[in-house]
């Protein structure tokens, strides 16, 4: 990765002095083009000697209002859009938005379009005049009100709708696939000419985009599905060779697995698409289930939904997003591990439980409604700088602009010889992999 990877990209010159000045002051402004850097990789072995060298490090540029603008407030439309899965903290952040648009730079023209990308070209309900009074209330409450959807929609549609309705800033609060739509809309803002900036906010339960070090509404999922594996022990304790199976979300990576079975304190055994598994042999999950049972006489387990789909039947087509669709492994691992122990002739009782949705609706926790407004309110600082093609994240603790095409760039998960995994090891005394 070079510095150049890091740059983003803006609209022009910053000509306005700051709304947020009056309230803010001064001093919490960031000076345009002299905003302080964060280092990519801040470890001390990593760091040149010679500041020259150190200057050409990449670095993220620190989020946060600037002394001055691009944007005229008394004349700027802003519209928001939700794509993609339901998860806790939506409401949140389009709270955020309209509270920090409205109070912080005085935009009072907000625009929330219905139903994801389809609602931007008049396949959803008419949109929505969004004012702090209709989203007062809304960060109780799980979802999103604006409702959502999933799939890219034929970019010079979407900014026809953008131009008819004169909106000059668009807040996309998305993953990887709303991100990328949100690419092939400024691609087409920039074939036209038009000075329209797109800000992204990312969402994703699995905590999987890459350069973010915590997604919200990733919290909330792995603290609800702490209740549930609770629930899964309860059961297992509750029969003699009981077993507890829980699925969580985590198609390409399993940090909600391996958080939620750390948080829980009460599992067994975590399997996530990142390692390998094999069932059968003195080194599979079938005999180290065997020998936890032998040890305490329950089991419970936590599998993430995209683990050993080399093993699941094959799955079949892609979803509107351009997903592969799954095959079920809470359904094939409860078939599998029943009958290999009616085989064995030892009787035991499985209960497996399926969470996903009710975990996906549930309102943003504590901790995740504050992580929701500083996503949020940072997502407008940049949008009103003129920032383009572009996301809020957070690295080393504090938030940052990431470019949208370098947080698409690659995956984010958990790597087998990282602290995550190896906390998980030591937590559950499962082996490092089942070879």
């Amino acid at each position: 990765m070079s510095a150049q990877d890091v740059e983003i990209k803006d609209l022009g010159q910053c000509r306005f002095p700051s709304p947020a000045m009056a309230h803010l002051g001064e001093g919490a402004l960031h000076f345009v083009g002299e905003a302080d850097k964060v280092l990519v990789d801040d470890r001390l072995s990593q760091l040149p000697l010679s500041t020259e060298l150190l200057r050409q490090l990449p670095a993220f540029e620190l989020a946060g209002p600037r002394n001055r603008v691009y944007f005229d407030s008394s004349k700027t439309r802003a519209g928001i859009v939700t794509c993609g899965g339901l998860c806790p903290g939506l409401n949140n952040v389009i709270r955020g938005l309209v509270l920090e648009l409205w109070f912080g730079y005085g935009i009072k023209r907000i625009t929330g379009f219905r139903y994801g990308y389809e609602g931007m070209i008049g396949r959803g309900k008419t949109p929505d005049a969004l004012t702090p009074e209709t989203v007062s209330r809304i960060h109780h409450q799980g979802g999103t009100i604006l409702g959502s959807s999933r799939g890219s929609q034929e970019a010079s549609r979407v900014v026809d709708s953008l131009e008819a309705l004169g909106i000059e800033m668009l807040f996309v609060i998305g993953g990887d696939g709303t991100i990328r739509g949100a690419m092939q809309i400024i691609q087409e803002v920039e074939k036209r000419g038009l000075k329209i900036g797109v800000v992204g906010v990312p969402k994703t339960i699995d905590n999987d985009i890459h350069f973010i070090d915590r997604s919200f509404g990733f919290e909330s999922a792995y603290s609800s599905s702490v209740e549930v594996i609770r629930a899964a022990r309860v059961e297992a304790t509750g029969a003699r060779d009981g077993i507890g199976l829980v699925k969580l979300m985590g198609r390409h990576s399993g940090f909600v697995a391996c958080n939620a079975a750390l948080a829980s304190t009460d599992v067994d055994l975590v399997l996530i698409p990142e390692v390998p598994m094999k069932l059968d042999g003195d080194h599979g999950v079938y005999k180290y289930i065997d020998r936890v049972l032998d040890r305490q006489g329950h089991c419970v387990i936590v599998v993430a939904e995209g683990a050993a789909q080399d093993l699941v039947a094959d799955s079949t087509g892609a979803d509107k997003s351009g997903n592969a669709k799954l095959g079920d492994v809470g359904v094939f691992l409860r078939d599998r591990i029943t009958k290999h122990f009616k085989d064995e002739a030892r009787e035991v009782t499985l209960k497996y439980i399926d969470p996903s949705y009710a975990i996906r609706s549930v309102p943003a926790s504590p901790s995740d409604s504050v992580y929701c407004w500083n996503m949020a309110r940072n997502a407008v600082h940049a949008a009103m700088a003129g920032n383009t093609e572009m996301l809020i994240g957070r690295w080393h603790g504090r938030f940052v602009h990431v470019p949208m095409p370098l947080a698409t760039r690659s995956r984010k998960q958990v790597e087998p010889g990282d602290d995550v995994w190896t906390s998980v090891i030591e937590a559950t005394g499962q082996p490092r992999q089942f070879v």
